[in-house]
């Protein structure tokens, strides 16, 4: 429960921090690192509306999205201390049920009849697609390193004591957050600020949601980005204790966000048909630490 808490709790600020970070960078003041949840919190006090074309599974989509975040936190524990939930190869059950949460949002645009978030579904389901063997590949190596195949286990278990180790780890970091750069549609494979249907993705796909459906929308994004920051955050949380956990947590947290934003703010969007080039090339480093594991154990 308390890694629930704190992943709350960094979500009402992560987004903001990135924000920050980019206006930082290009000069401006921008805004306050609390105005993304605000604008979030406007939206939560509004209506939605809805287009004729539409069914049931446009409105639900957005609730189901948001549950699938919350399952998937759920199972992320904040070092020796678990989550709400936590089972053998409970990493298999966070991939899918962001998945399933992904797939509701998927079939929500198409249920729209827009040609433009058909197209932006297409290439959601791509991405999601080629970065999922990346993040099972780092979790199954991470796993085949400490004997264990729980978040839980494996995080505790998880010590940086030798050169390799550190090696490993910030492999496994910058691929964390590549993978939450992908799943949440940021540069350098996506641009949440773009304005133009052909090159937009996730953006596109909400184009018809508004009001309460698109508050929750972008919160559950908020707590996407803080979750990827809590399993980073993981890596060197290890076995410390209580408060140290804590203090640890949130510092990671900063920090993922301050990368997220200079990665934003001075790399360019690739083109299209170079982000699935991209993300395979993540995996195949996932494999080279896979293989140096293996000859580790060996």
């Amino acid at each position: 429960m308390l890694s629930f808490a704190l992943i709350f709790v960094a979500s009402l600020f992560f987004t903001g921090i990135v924000v920050r970070v980019k206006s930082l960078a290009s000069g401006r003041k921008g805004p306050g690192v609390f105005q993304p949840i605000r604008d979030i919190w406007r939206l939560l006090r509004k209506g939605a509306v809805y287009s004729r074309t539409s069914s049931l599974v446009f409105q639900l989509a957005p609730s189901v999205y948001f549950a699938s975040i919350l399952a998937a936190i759920a199972v992320v524990p904040l070092g020796s201390y678990g989550g709400i939930i936590s089972f053998s190869c409970d990493f298999v059950f966070f991939a899918y049920v962001l998945a399933l949460g992904k797939f509701f949002c998927i079939i929500a645009a198409l249920d729209t009849g827009s040609s433009f978030e058909g197209m932006g579904a297409s290439r959601e389901a791509l991405f999601s697609m080629l970065a999922e063997p990346a993040f099972f590949i780092l979790m199954g190596t991470l796993g085949l390193l400490t004997g264990h195949t729980s978040f839980l286990q494996i995080f505790s278990g998880l010590h940086i004591d030798s050169n390799l180790s550190y090696i490993l780890v910030t492999i496994a970091c910058f691929l964390l957050i590549m993978i939450c750069m992908i799943e949440n549609s940021r540069m350098p494979v996506d641009d949440p600020k773009t304005h133009l249907e052909l090159t937009m993705i996730h953006e596109v796909m909400i184009l018809d949601n508004s009001g309460f459906d698109l508050g929750l929308i972008l919160h559950a994004t908020n707590l996407k980005f803080a979750m990827y920051g809590a399993l980073i955050a993981n890596l060197f949380i290890g076995n410390m204790p209580l408060w140290p956990s804590v203090a640890a947590f949130f510092g990671i947290q900063i920090a993922t966000a301050v990368v997220a934003g200079v990665i934003e703010s001075f790399m360019a969007r690739f083109r299209m048909g170079h982000n699935s080039q991209f993300i395979l090339v993540l995996s195949s480093l996932a494999l080279l630490m896979l293989l140096g594991v293996m000859l580790i154990i060996n």
